[in-house]
């Protein structure tokens, strides 16, 4: 692979069940209903997102050695 292509770390899986068990845990944050739960982990996203934005115009090139940040998942 050339130096200049950056590399991609593999991120793992989560277990199935610890998946469900956030999923539970997240519903009985917002008390069984599931439109709240969706919008308040929209707002997280949207929130993250901006996070990233801000990082990639104060982080230099140099400080990241090339890398961009991607806001979708593949």
């Amino acid at each position: 692979m050339p130096e200049t292509q950056a590399k991609r770390e593999v991120v793992p899986v989560r277990d199935d069940v610890e998946t469900e068990q956030e999923i539970e845990a997240v519903l009985a944050w917002h008390d069984d209903n599931v439109r709240a739960a969706i919008g308040t982990l929209l707002n997280d996203i949207r929130h993250l997102r901006h996070q990233l934005v801000l990082t990639e115009g104060a982080a230099s090139l140099g400080m990241t050695r090339g890398w961009r940040p991607i806001y979708d998942r593949d």
